[in-house]
């Protein structure tokens, strides 16, 4: 016997599927909170199966491989964060757009409800090493290199600038963040973990009074560290790769960065 196909859902906090399409209009939804263990059917499939006919036309689901995207269609929900991740099983007639681009994703009309999940799980499989980063400590360590910022204002300055430089000529976010995390599927996890991390940052450097020029490289250290520890295991490899993840950790920078095994 085969075993269940399980994909993973995203839906808003309380528990209903966001829209499948950019469409502003009305549509009705399914609330997966309230129905884990069943079989749901879609209240409003499209007439022509696959396309974004209204607001809401299919179950967009993602394969375990695909789960860092699961949150690539969040500009066109009323919420972006928090949200909540669910197992899902397809069922019935299931398509995917084809190609190498949409594999990740499977849409269906069809679904059982498996049960919920940690939402750590939508930055891929480092995603529990990623929402500790960001959530337990990236306010103590900004609040650590805003005081040494205070304590030595120029110096502080002048290493942030050369490792900010070190960063462009290196392309390490641009280039290698970036595509890595394409290939791997967590191009979506990589843009709200820059988008959370930032956050997290800013918000412990306020409440201690760092001015701007701080905040500013304080964040960017910030997103690159948690960049580091999202692409951990596709940035190891060999001695140039390793030195482009030294650089995204911060080590130059001299602080207590958390040591991060390569897995």
């Amino acid at each position: 016997m085969n075993q269940p196909q399980h994909h993973y859902m995203v839906t808003m906090p309380d528990g209903t599927v966001p829209r499948t399409s950019g469409s502003t209009g009305a549509y009705t939804t399914v609330n997966l909170a309230e129905h884990v263990g069943q079989v749901v059917d879609h209240p409003s499939p499209g007439k022509h199966k696959w396309f974004d006919e209204s607001a809401f036309s299919y179950f967009r689901t993602y394969t375990q491989r695909g789960v860092g995207e699961v949150l690539d269609r969040r500009c066109e929900w009323p919420v972006q964060w928090p949200v909540r991740l669910w197992i899902v099983e397809p069922l019935g007639e299931t398509h995917t757009w084809g190609g190498q681009y949409y594999r990740h994703e499977l849409l269906a009309h069809q679904l059982r409800v498996v049960e919920e999940t940690e939402i750590w799980r939508a930055f891929g499989h480092r995603g529990k090493k990623v929402m500790d980063l960001i959530d337990r400590q990236l306010p103590d360590l900004a609040r650590q290199w805003a005081a040494e910022w205070t304590a030595d204002p120029d110096g502080t300055r002048q290493r942030y600038d050369a490792w900010a430089e070190r960063l462009d000529d290196t392309y390490a976010l641009s280039s290698w963040v970036h595509f890595r995390a394409r290939y791997s599927r967590r191009e979506a996890a990589k843009e709200v973990a820059e988008k959370l991390s930032r956050a997290a940052a800013e918000k412990a450097l306020t409440t201690v009074g760092a001015d701007q020029d701080a905040i500013k490289s304080i964040s960017l250290r910030a997103w690159c560290l948690t960049a580091g520890q999202l692409m951990h295991d596709r940035i190891c490899r060999g001695d140039y790769e390793k030195s482009i993840r030294a650089l995204l950790l911060g080590t130059a920078l001299e602080t207590n960065a958390p040591a991060l095994a390569c897995a």
